[in-house]
C-alpha cells in the first residue's frame, strides 16, 4: 500500500507510518485514537481510511502540537497527556475504541526549537517540558534532586557508566552556582565525559528529559487503561524508542498488567490469562529505506497487540 505524507513533515516525520496503519486493521466506521497527535502524520493516514462515521480522538500535552490539528469534523483535538486517556474519552461520550496508537518518540519539532531545551546542540534554559502547564523543569531536577536520586536516574534513564560520580559532582557544583542552562550544564560537567561527547551528553539529557515528563509512569497509566477501551478485537500498536518503554509493552502485552508475579498454579504455570493477543513476536523496526530518510527512527520498534 502507499501511504500519505505528514500532514507537517516540518514538524515530525511519522515513524513506521504503513507498518502502523497496517497494525491498527483499520475500520472505515471504526472509533481510533492517537495518544502522540505531534506534526498530525499518523492521524491524517489514519483519517484517511475512515468513512464518514469513522471517528479519530488526537492526544498531544505540548501546546504547539495544537497548532497542528486537523480541520476535519471527524477528527477531536484533546490537549492532554495520555495518561488521562480514559477521562477525556469519556467527557467526549467515548467508551470503546476500535484502536489506540502511540509514538513515544521525541518530535522533531521538540528537538529543533532551540528554546525548548530538549537538544544538547543549542545553548537554551534547561526546561524539556512537553507541557509547559507543569511545574517541574531540567534545571528544577538538576538543582533540586538529592544525589542517589540523581544517579537513579542517569542509571536507568540514560544508562550513564558513571551515574555515581555525575551525581554526586552536580550535587557539588550546584552549591556553588545553580544550573540553569545548557551550555552551563555541558561545560560544568564536562571532564566527566566518557567515551564520545556527542552520545555521552544525549545519554544525560534523555534521563532528565524522561524524569521531567515522567514518561515512564504516564506509558504505565495509558497501557492500563487500554484493556478497559479497546473493543473486543481492537487493535492496540505502540511504537518505543527506550529499552524499558519497549519492555514495558512487552510485559503489558504478555501478561495485561504490571505486577510483579503472577499467581501460580501447582504445575508453574500461570493461573491469570493477558486480555491481549501479541501480535508481534518480535518488535518491527524501521527499514533501511526508511533510516535513510528519517535517520532519527534509528531506535524505533513498534508492537502490535490485540484484544481478545
Amino acid at each position: 500500500m502507499n501511504y500519505m505524507r505528514d500532514s507537517n513533515p516540518a514538524y515530525h516525520i511519522p515513524v513506521l507510518l504503513s507498518e502502523a496503519m497496517d497494525g491498527l486493521k483499520i475500520r472505515a466506521n471504526g472509533v481510533y485514537v492517537d495518544c502522540t497527535f505531534g506534526g498530525g502524520g499518523h492521524s491524517t493516514e489514519i483519517l484517511s481510511h475512515l468513512s464518514k462515521e469513522g471517528r479519530l480522538y488526537g492526544f498531544d500535552q505540548d501546546g504547539d502540537a495544537k497548532k497542528n490539528s486537523l480541520q476535519d469534523e471527524r477528527f477531536i483535538f484533546i490537549p492532554h497527556n495520555f495518561r488521562h486517556l480514559q477521562r477525556f474519552l469519556r467527557l467526549h461520550g467515548v467508551t470503546a475504541a476500535d484502536g489506540i496508537l502511540a509514538d513515544l518518540g521525541v518530535s522533531s519539532n521538540q528537538f529543533d526549537e532551540p528554546t525548548r531545551g530538549f537538544s544538547t546542540r543549542s545553548d537554551a534554559e534547561l526546561d524539556m517540558r512537553m507541557d509547559k502547564r507543569q511545574s517541574i523543569t531540567a534545571a528544577s531536577i538538576l538543582n533540586t534532586y538529592g544525589e542517589q536520586k540523581l544517579q537513579e536516574i542517569f542509571s536507568l534513564y540514560g544508562e550513564v557508566t558513571n551515574a555515581k560520580t555525575l551525581a554526586k559532582i552536580i550535587v557539588s557544583l550546584r552549591n556553588k552556582t545553580p544550573f540553569r542552562n545548557v551550555n552551563g550544564f555541558k561545560q560544568a560537567i564536562a571532564d566527566l565525559v566518557k567515551g564520545n561527547p556527542n552520545r555521552y551528553f544525549a545519554q544525560v539529557f534523555q534521563a532528565l528529559r524522561l524524569e521531567v515528563n515522567d514518561e515512564m509512569g504516564a506509558l504505565r497509566e495509558m497501557l492500563e487503561q487500554t484493556t478497559a477501551i479497546l473493543k473486543s478485537g481492537g487493535r492496540l500498536v505502540i511504537i518505543s524508542f527506550h529499552s524499558l518503554e519497549d519492555r514495558m509493552v512487552k510485559q503489558f502485552f504478555r501478561s495485561g498488567h504490571f505486577e510483579e508475579k503472577d499467581e501460580q498454579d501447582p504445575f508453574g504455570s500461570s493461573t491469570s490469562k493477558s486480555p491481549f493477543r501479541t501480535i508481534t513476536k518480535k518488535p518491527i523496526v524501521p527499514s533501511a529505506k526508511e533510516l535513510s530518510l528519517n535517520p532519527r527512527a534509528r531506535s524505533a520498534k513498534l508492537r502490535i497487540a490485540e484484544k481478545i
